[in-house]
């Protein structure tokens, strides 16, 4: 019998260091898998269990759905002796408000600079600009909130959006009220500006992953670029842009900073985008530092709001995401 040469020797003494070497990786990785599982099953069981006491007294819906919040000024944490009313529907309202005017504003300029950047631009421009878009992306919430704070909303927005807006359709509910800086709006918009590089940097690369032989048939067909990106490019990558969408408005759900600089810090509530609100991550962070510890439990009973807020959108983006994908064929995000 023929010896095996020297060449494959190695390569299967290599095969057998590499045997030896997936067993420990996947260990590994389920080990770090189920670590962040757990992490995130004990975070969210001892909130609610922090927050439990509330519940208690107002029960879940009532804290969901109250309208009216007054801090107490106890150390106790029994609901019979806690002297405070937590609602939470003011806060959950404002964040709902304020997300989904980023969302409806961010959106349709995301994949206008996500389809310049991919179609339409310079091959030389094309990197720069991406990485303009990176970067943009990771500036500090804070550098938004006082940049909208201090100059963009009182020297562009208020003059020359808030204010005719007001003039044009103060007499319609969705603009009644005295103008002022800080409000919805103003919150939203700004909040806007901040998830537009994520969502475009997302829906660059979905675009820029779209198959090419499919554009190129349709160019060969006779088909103009605004044809093959309407009818080619959009579909093929539905899913992809439903996926970074959702993922935009993740963040903004969350953003806490900007949105509390910008929002106006009120428990009023109403259908006029000018009025002032709250929101439930700027409610807990405006308020944390000087809380009693009865209100204490109340903030926390908020962030078991918005972590379950915030993972039930997350949970129906991904299946979204999946069933768009199986509908369109695309590969979801």
């Amino acid at each position: 019998m023929t010896p095996a040469p020297n060449g494959i020797r190695s390569q299967l003494r290599g095969s057998a260091r590499n045997r030896l070497g997936d067993p420990i990786f996947r260990w590994f990785v389920t080990t770090a898998g189920v670590l962040v599982l757990l992490i995130l099953g004990v975070m969210i069981l001892r909130t609610t269990a922090d927050a439990w006491p509330i519940f208690q007294k107002e029960g879940f819906f009532g804290f969901l759905f109250g309208e009216q919040w007054t801090a107490g000024h106890t150390r106790s944490n029994d609901p019979a002796e806690m002297e405070g009313t937590y609602g939470a529907l003011p806060f959950i309202y404002g964040t709902l408000v304020t997300s989904i005017i980023a969302l409806v504003l961010a959106l349709p300029l995301s994949i206008a600079v996500a389809l310049y950047i991919t179609q339409l631009a310079p091959r030389r421009l094309r990197n720069p600009l991406s990485y303009w878009v990176e970067t943009l992306a990771a500036i500090p919430s804070i550098v938004y909130g006082l940049w909208g704070l201090l100059w963009f909303v009182p020297v562009i927005l208020r003059p020359y959006v808030l204010e005719p807006m007001h003039e044009w359709f103060g007499n319609t509910f969705l603009f009644e009220g005295p103008v002022v800086s800080v409000n919805y709006l103003s919150a939203g918009v700004v909040l806007a500006i901040m998830i537009l590089p994520i969502m475009t940097a997302i829906i660059r690369e979905v675009f820029a992953a779209a198959p090419t032989d499919e554009m190129h048939a349709a160019y060969g067909l006779g088909a103009t670029r605004w044809e093959v990106i309407r009818k080619v490019l959009i579909p093929r990558s539905f899913s992809g842009i439903v996926g970074g969408s959702m993922l935009g408005l993740g963040r903004a759900v969350g953003e806490t900073i900007a949105v509390a600089m910008l929002i106006g810090g009120s428990q009023r509530m109403g259908a006029s985008l000018l009025f002032g609100g709250d929101s439930m991550a700027a409610h807990i962070a405006t308020t944390f530092a000087d809380a009693w510890p009865e209100t204490v439990l109340g903030l926390m009973a908020i962030g078991v709001a918005l972590f379950v807020f915030t993972l039930t959108i997350n949970v129906l983006a991904r299946l979204l995401v999946w069933r768009l994908g199986r509908i369109t064929g695309d590969a979801a995000v």
